[in-house]
């Protein structure tokens, strides 16, 4: 097996088998798996998926999966965690990339089995998987700034497949059910302009009047919508508490809200506690585990 490292954000094993050995899991890290060779199987949340030559497997962190190897098999594993965006290369902001990320880890029952649904864009992956080898083996001038580029890209290219992957799941659900997972999945791709999320704009964009979608809406996920975005909404918070640096004033504007406090206000009636010692509480448990 041969193992590359950058910083411990970014990971690269390849290796070729005939049997799969079980991974050591780690909560932070994302996984690409790109199958260079081979043909079997793939468990992942104990859903089984057959895997050949040229498939794309996208593992979000606490997945737990496996191989079932039925033809000697290559693989390759990108292994990152979201700390790969926080250095200062020439990236766009990084709660733009964390918006990625956020709609990857939310869109879990889309994650299972191969990530492309186009095949131009597995193409894309693919070379990009290329460039990524090769500047992590050269380590030329700038490698860094290219790798982490050359990663956002394929975030960028997973979640528009997810996308497209979601709209032709609706095509084959009853009509009554469709308008519904629609709705949902418009408030998780819009959750950070309020104006798309509003009733009245919902219910123009899905022909439905404001109170038909909002009771149909009720009825189908025992929340009102205004619930239900504020509920998703107070994930992302937790999610960027936990894991980036913004402050709190900067996770409310981010998340569309007007000010801190009223961030703070709603967090609490989540959390029974405030955003702050939420955070406090977080660092203190994660200094206490590695100890």
């Amino acid at each position: 097996m041969n193992r590359y490292s950058l910083h411990d954000t970014f990971v690269i094993h390849q290796y070729p088998s005939d049997t799969w050995e079980e991974e050591t899991q780690n909560e932070d890290y994302f996984k690409i798996i790109f199958v260079e060779e081979g043909l079997g199987s793939h468990t992942v949340n104990g859903t089984k998926f057959l895997y050949k030559e040229n498939n794309i497997f996208l593992l979000a962190p606490n997945d737990t999966h496996s191989f079932e190897i039925e033809k000697q098999s290559k693989f390759t594993y990108f292994k990152f965690t979201d700390r790969l965006f926080s250095s200062k290369v020439s990236l766009p902001p990084r709660k733009y990339w964390l918006q990625r990320i956020e709609q990857l880890l939310h869109n879990p029952n889309l994650i299972a089995g191969d990530i492309i649904y186009h095949e131009e864009d597995r193409n894309i992956t693919w070379n990009l998987h290329k460039i990524i080898l090769k500047e992590f083996k050269k380590e030329k001038v700038y490698y860094h700034e290219i790798i982490c580029n050359a990663v956002s890209t394929l975030l960028s290219i997973f979640v528009r497949n997810l996308s497209e992957k979601n709209t032709v799941m609706h095509l084959n659900t009853p009509i009554a059910y469709n308008k519904i997972d629609q709705v949902i999945h418009h408030i998780k791709h819009s959750i950070y302009d309020n104006e798309l999320t509003k009733i009245s704009y919902m219910a123009q964009k899905f022909q439905m009047s404001q109170s038909s979608i909002s009771s149909s809406f009720k009825k189908a996920t025992g929340e009102s919508i205004h619930q239900y975005v504020t509920k998703y909404k107070m994930e992302l918070v937790e999610y960027r508490l936990q894991h980036t640096e913004f402050t709190i004033a900067e996770i409310a504007d981010q998340l569309g809200y007007t000010d801190e406090s009223h961030l703070t206000k709603t967090f609490k009636k989540y959390f029974e506690i405030s955003p702050k010692q939420y955070r406090e509480k977080t660092i203190q448990k994660g200094v206490l585990n590695s100890a």
